[in-house]
């Protein structure tokens, strides 16, 4: 039995489902033992998997729905994607893998979602679901990562100016950093956190501690614009140095054997299904949708929808500790008022880091329940 079913909570189903856009996917499932029950999909993010949203399934299940939580394209024992820095970046655009999702959910033998819920890289996936087809995702629940509208085609007659090179400006700072999207971006981003000089374990260890609460100096708060000098107050696990991989980017903070062992929210045996895991598949097919975006080759597909804004209503949750609120300058208050246009709550949960659902699950399902009793 492998180290992934035995951590599953009580409750907590795993299986292949075949024919879904090509792929083999693989889902964990709660509530699935009731026929009709509403479903809801949990989209993860990176470098995540379908398990993170172990704490929350069954509670959720237990209030009536069918909760389905896919590995993403490029995650975990979802198969039928290529694993090497030159696939083709078109399978990891957005467009495919909201036609993962639909055709996920077709599968299930549903024609509705009563709520599409995505956290970091998942967030964005599940607001595209909602904005291309809110026929079937009735409703969205984004976490930690803000949606700030399609890509803009310009409106009106303007001079063009010369924009600043922000990868430049940020390796003229002192010291110089590099934001982390680009080096994600690179083909040598996948060997140095795989093979981490500390072990892909403890380099795993290392980062989501960083980005926790658990972390005394996440204590985030709005930047003033997308600029050198005010990205470079970002932690280095978004505004890295120049000159360093990820792997030895977080190895300076390692936590302690004993804040280790004190770790509830995320303990040895659980963080060995992500090392084995990703010690399997590597991190590539993840980084191939920082790809897809760094490299801004489907920009003008996405423009298609400007000035569209998601309609089903809303909601946002993230950790109050968490940076990715604000690491992308004004993003955070242009959903509120622009990118949807029936957001129904927008809270912080005190207590937690990027890894809201997993650090603080109870309060995680207590807003998103209240959020679903809002739409009935």
């Amino acid at each position: 039995m492998s180290e992934l079913v035995t951590r599953l909570p009580k409750g907590i189903r795993s299986r292949q489902i075949a024919g879904i856009n090509g792929l083999d996917m693989h889902v964990l499932e709660a509530g699935h033992e009731t026929p009709g029950r509403p479903l809801l999909l949990l989209l993860h993010g990176f470098p995540e998997l379908a398990f993170s949203w172990r704490r929350i399934m069954v509670p959720l299940a237990h209030a009536g729905y069918r909760v389905v939580a896919p590995d993403q394209r490029g995650y975990g024992r979802t198969t039928g994607w290529r694993a090497d820095y030159d696939a083709d970046l078109a399978d990891f655009g957005l467009f495919n893998i909201v036609r993962d999702a639909l055709a996920l959910v077709f599968a299930l033998g549903y024609r509705q979602v009563e709520a599409v819920i995505g956290h970091d890289f998942g967030s964005p996936v599940a607001a595209w679901c909602a904005l291309l087809r809110p026929d079937v995702f009735k409703s969205v629940v984004l976490m930690s990562a803000p949606f700030s509208s399609p890509p803009e085609i310009p409106f009106g007659i303007t001079t063009p100016t010369a924009g600043v090179d922000i990868h430049q400006a940020l390796a003229a700072l002192n010291p110089p950093r590099k934001h982390y999207h680009w080096y994600y971006s690179t083909r040598d981003a996948n060997d140095n956190m795989v093979h981490a000089p500390q072990g892909l374990h403890a380099f795993l260890r290392a980062y989501y501690h960083h980005k926790s609460a658990d972390w005394p100096l996440n204590q985030p708060y709005r930047l003033n614009g997308w600029n050198a000098d005010e990205l470079a107050k970002l932690p280095t696990y978004y505004v890295m140095p120049l000159h360093l991989g990820m792997a030895q980017t977080v190895a300076t903070e390692m936590p302690t054997p004993a804040q280790i062992a004190a770790c509830a929210w995320l303990p040895e045996a659980d963080l060995g299904v992500y090392a084995a895991e990703y010690a399997r598949t590597g991190f590539q097919g993840g980084l191939q949708w920082y790809r897809y975006r760094t490299q801004g080759r489907f920009e003008a597909e996405l423009s298609i929808f400007s000035g569209r804004s998601i309609d089903v209503p809303s909601a946002f949750i993230s950790g109050k500790q968490d940076w990715g609120v604000f690491q992308s300058p004004g993003a955070f208050e242009k959903m509120q008022a622009v990118s949807c246009s029936r957001m129904l709550d927008c809270h912080l949960i005190d207590g937690a880091g990027h890894w809201v659902q997993q650090e603080q699950p109870s309060k995680v399902v207590d807003r998103l329940l209240r959020f679903l009793a809002a739409l009935k």
